[in-house]
């Protein structure tokens, strides 16, 4: 099977009612730690590092939930086999519920390998190129792609408000522009 079609596969498997069955947003009970919103590095930075971690490995969904908006949104998208370009559109609590337990279960080590970004007032646009792998020792990883991120900065702290992510596949490679230059 191939990554993107698991991913896409794992990722729509959920219903999306999950939100209306939920109505308390677990985000506005959960503090942030100042070091973890204080900038555009950070923020990411920590995004990365909370869904990151080794297979058995408890992640801190409370750490999550706080870099988010409460009304924030998680789109992914591709293609599936038969050419069909699908979309997902999750809340960060549906996420957590479809795609938590699968990374606790296998491993997953997500990080940056580049960013595009741009800041204009309290608005940050980030083109935000990962690799994943299964340990973090792995030689190669089984998939990269961009994450188009956008956050708000309310003049205390930044939150994400979206996440948008597309992984490359045999159709779609990496542009240039969206790796290290070497």
């Amino acid at each position: 099977m191939k990554p993107i079609f698991f991913l896409l596969l794992l990722t729509f498997a959920t219903a999306s009612l999950h939100a209306q069955n939920n109505p308390v947003n677990k985000a506005d009970t959960v503090i942030a730690n100042t070091a973890d919103v204080n900038s555009v590095d950070a923020i990411i930075a920590s995004l990365y590092a909370v869904i990151s971690g080794a297979a058995s490995e408890k992640r801190n969904w409370n750490r999550m939930r706080s870099l988010f908006l409460p009304e924030a949104k998680m789109v992914a998208t591709g293609n599936r086999p038969n050419g069909e370009i699908v979309k997902r559109v999750m809340t960060v609590e549906d996420y957590i519920t479809t795609n938590g337990p699968v990374l606790e279960k296998n491993g997953f080590f997500e990080t940056e390998i580049f960013r595009r970004q741009e800041v204009f007032g309290r608005i940050a646009h980030c083109f935000s190129t990962y690799a994943a792998k299964k340990t973090a020792t792995d030689a190669s990883p089984f998939m990269r792609g961009v994450n188009s991120i956008q956050l708000y900065n309310d003049g205390k702290r930044w939150w994400i408000l979206s996440i948008f992510w597309q992984a490359e596949s045999a159709d779609l490679q990496l542009p240039k522009q969206y790796l290290p230059q070497q």
